[in-house]
């Protein structure tokens, strides 16, 4: 406190210059005491340019920018590079894709080849422009041939409908090209000029408005002359390529030609000869290729054939200077036999491996779980030693614990294979599976009524009573869904079987967020034969790394070349005369090995129905294409994620499954089968990551209701039924629905009443909950081989052809 009278110092007041010494030669030195200054780091020297070197520094930049795009602009379609493709996908039935493959061809300054192969499309050769294009048309109806084409596609030409742009299976094939990742793209819009001026007019209009919303940034091209025709042409020349990452990385092709030769051993699988131009990066013949949709397979080596799609072909040595170029033409086979080369052919010590899975060494104790042969030895000297699977009274922990999973695992197994069934329905089944243990004289009728059942649901062969069950399916599930929602994770408990028998495996947690859980204890057997990482997203930055400089040896983009392709069934090339897009794409290093997928994925909201954890549901994550039933957690940022039985309109998801690896980034899309083999689209979404330690906790929520409530204690009824499950329970802690916590004091009686202790007064209309917790894993339900899609039909309301000839 300064006294009112106290002197202080003003603005003027005089400032001393400060002591300056240690600074003469020398002192410095002797303050070191011989310690070395660190050298600037090259970032702060950065950071220290002066003004016009930081813009020249930025200049620069932008120049290397430009000059990359401009190389890429170039190197498509050109001489050196891989030709334009151009998909043409067309987006209403109305759509005029041959009309606009006509015009396309009619160029006059442009030497037009028609392809004689099964790709369903043709060349356009521009000599004067030195650009050379290949022309696909996919039908938007077959869902996989548009998607797999997209894939490889340097461009997707959409054709609309002057009326009315696109019909439901176009917003359907648009809804699943922009969830698997677009690449650049164009609009066209043939005919339309048989309407008046003022109609065309209105009509071009109301179809820009439509595409406004889909594509807010396209350029909408009429194709009715070939001066249109030329124009196109320019803008899918000119326009910047949209990067799709997970075939950047990786080389890939579209079959051009191929030839099956059988093998030795079968005439079913062979080696399978692939022709086309090598896209995205070098491909090298000791990695693995995927051909989608049908698996994984290795290479013996990789010819070069002459390019046909040549700008300028070359005369070949032996052959008369005076030949024709149609001649060329005529015998382009011959010549193509005579004149192949051999690039590369594998090296087996190089090559990469096709194991997909860990072979489990018994002898390594890792896993110590019984087998099948064990588990009926232990059954059959059960029932001859009649031993009872209730505990007795007096028994140790320990010989309780060994008793109750001998007697239950019939039944566990059930429960495992249809753990996201009904509930109610899957307590009736452990209870129907706990008796007939505990007793063997109720054990053979039921079994006999068990096979009544099934024989009766079997026999009933009535197309009328099926479409009634599946619709009573179908409203069991929007109740299961609709409970669910309500009273998540509820369940009532059994009367039948003592609780701490049916949730035996369960466990209370003090808190789900920071209770710890070990997520190396009690996997199932699946885990000892997938592939695990030590810290998988080194991995992958080390591989994209390796990618991004070291230069790969093998066959360079823009190749012509040959693909020798070992033990391919005699499918894949059945599916190719079909007219099916054969592609191929190059795997990375462990990308063949079998791991745990981690999807986040979000419902899409053109399908809202009931889709339940554990369904068998079709994946297309990247270039795969896989069936399996996957688990559905939440995503959250802790160590343990919730499962959830339903997939949740309103939040997303995380889907996880055995499934090959595949290094993100990499888009998915769930499809789920109708009954009649249509595929609908239910999720989109992302790989999140491949990562066996996610810990996903299934919880079972028990409720009881109080029955006398006093100032801080209460009796509560119908949680338990019977003394000893009171005190099994005791040490977990109790909550309730209004935010109180508690715990249970001491049993009341022998019939499951029980006194419990909370933080503070009950209300009436709360409700007592207790909370258990138990680690589920997938189903190992992988399957490589998807069924093709039935067409997608144009009227939504339209029936099954089955179904129309009944009627």
């Amino acid at each position: 406190m300064v006294a009112a009278g106290a002197h202080r110092p003003g603005p003027l007041k005089q400032q001393n210059k400060a002591h300056k010494g240690g600074k003469h030669s020398g002192s410095s030195q002797r303050r070191a005491g011989g310690r070395v200054s660190v050298k600037a780091q090259p970032r702060r020297r950065l950071r220290d340019l002066s003004r016009v070197d930081r813009r020249h520094q930025a200049l620069q930049l932008r120049r290397q920018r430009k000059e990359a795009v401009l190389a890429e602009k170039r190197s498509l379609g050109s001489r050196d590079g891989p030709p334009h493709l151009v998909v043409l996908v067309p987006l209403h039935s109305k759509a005029a894709a041959h009309d606009t493959l006509c015009l396309l061809q009619s160029q006059d300054s442009s030497v037009v080849r028609v392809d004689e192969g099964r790709t369903g499309g043709f060349a356009l050769l521009c000599p004067r422009l030195k650009q050379r294009w290949h022309f696909v048309t996919a039908q938007a109806g077959d869902l996989h041939a548009v998607l797999d084409l997209a894939k490889v596609a340097d461009s997707l030409l959409f054709i609309l409908d002057p009326a009315d742009g696109w019909d439901s299976v176009g917003e359907h094939c648009l809804s699943c090209l922009f969830a698997q990742g677009l690449p650049s793209y164009a609009l066209a819009v043939p005919g339309g000029t048989d309407l008046p001026p003022k109609k065309r007019i209105d009509a071009r209009k109301k179809l820009a408005k439509a595409i406004e919303k889909r594509f807010p940034e396209a350029k909408l091209f009429s194709l009715n002359t070939e001066q249109e025709s030329s124009l196109l042409l320019r803008h899918l020349a000119t326009q910047k390529q949209r990067h799709l990452a997970f075939r950047d990385r990786r080389a890939h092709l579209l079959a051009y030609a191929a030839e099956f030769v059988p093998g030795q051993e079968s005439d079913l699988v062979g080696t399978l000869k692939v022709s086309g131009f090598v896209r995205g990066q070098p491909l090298d013949v000791n990695s693995l290729v995927h051909i989608v949709g049908h698996g994984d397979f290795q290479m013996s080596q990789v010819d070069a054939p002459p390019d046909p799609l040549s700008l300028n072909p070359r005369v070949i040595k032996g052959q008369k200077r005076s030949q024709d170029m149609e001649d060329d033409s005529i015998n382009g086979t011959d010549e193509m036999e005579e004149d192949v080369k051999v690039l590369m052919k594998a090296d087996p010590n190089k090559q990469e491996s096709l194991q997909s899975e860990v072979v489990p060494d018994p002898m390594e104790g890792e896993q110590t779980w019984p087998t099948e042969e064990e588990l009926q030895e232990a059954e059959a000297s059960l029932k001859a030693n009649r031993r009872l699977v209730k505990v007795p009274k007096g028994t140790s922990k320990y010989q309780a614990a060994w008793i109750v999973d001998d007697g239950e695992e019939g039944s566990e197994k059930d429960d495992d294979d249809d753990e996201e069934d009904d509930i109610d329905d899957d307590m009736m089944e452990e209870a129907v599976s706990q008796e007939g243990e505990s007793s063997e004289e109720e054990e053979e009728p039921a079994e006999e009524e068990c096979e009544t059942m099934t024989v009766s649901e079997c026999l009933r062969d009535d197309r009328y009573d099926e479409k009634v069950e599946e619709d009573e399916q179908m409203l069991e599930r929007y109740k299961q869904e609709r409970m669910d929602e309500m009273f998540p994770d509820e369940v009532d408990t059994p009367r039948d079987v003592p609780a701490r028998v049916r949730f035996q495996k369960y466990r209370g947690l003090k808190s789900f967020r920071t209770s710890p859980w070990d997520p190396k204890e009690n996997l199932p057997r699946d885990y000892a034969r997938i592939f695990q990482f030590q810290d998988f997203s080194r991995t992958r930055k080390h591989l994209f790394r390796q990618i991004e400089k070291e230069e790969t040896e093998g066959a360079l983009v823009g190749w012509y070349v040959t693909l020798h392709v070992c033990n391919v069934p005699v499918s894949v090339m059945e599916s190719f005369k079909e007219g099916k897009p054969l592609v191929l794409f190059s795997l990375l290093p462990h990308e063949q090995k079998m791991s745990v997928l981690n999807f986040l994925v979000r419902r899409h909201p053109s399908n809202s129905e009931p889709v339940r954890a554990k369904e068998e549901l079709i994946f297309h994550c990247g270039f795969r294409r896989f069936r399996a039933s996957p688990l559905f957690s939440q995503h959250t940022s802790a160590d343990k994620h919730k499962l959830e039985r339903f997939l949740r309109p309103d939040a997303a998801l995380v889907v996880t499954v055995y499934a090959p690896i595949t290094f993100p980034p990499a888009s998915v899309l769930l499809f789920k089968q109708r009954s009649n083999g249509m595929h609908d689209l239910i999720a989109t979404g992302s790989l999140l990551s491949v990562d066996p330690d996610r810990i996903v906790v299934k919880r079972l929520v028990l409720s009881g209701h109080p029955f006398k409530i006093f100032t801080k204690t209460a009796v509560v009824r119908y949680m338990f039924f019977n003394r000893e499950d009171v005190m099994w329970f005791k040490p977990v802690e109790l909550r309730t629905k209004w935010g109180r916590r508690g715990h249970i004091k001491e049993p009341l009686g022998t019939h499951g009443h029980m006194k419990c202790h909370f933080d503070g007064q009950l209300k009436s209309q709360d409700t007592v909950l207790l909370n258990l917790y138990k680690r589920v894993f997938p189903k190992w339900t992988y399957d490589p081989h998807v069924p093709e899609p039935v067409p997608w039909v144009r009227s939504e309301s339209a029936l099954p052809v089955q179904e129309v000839e009944m009627e």
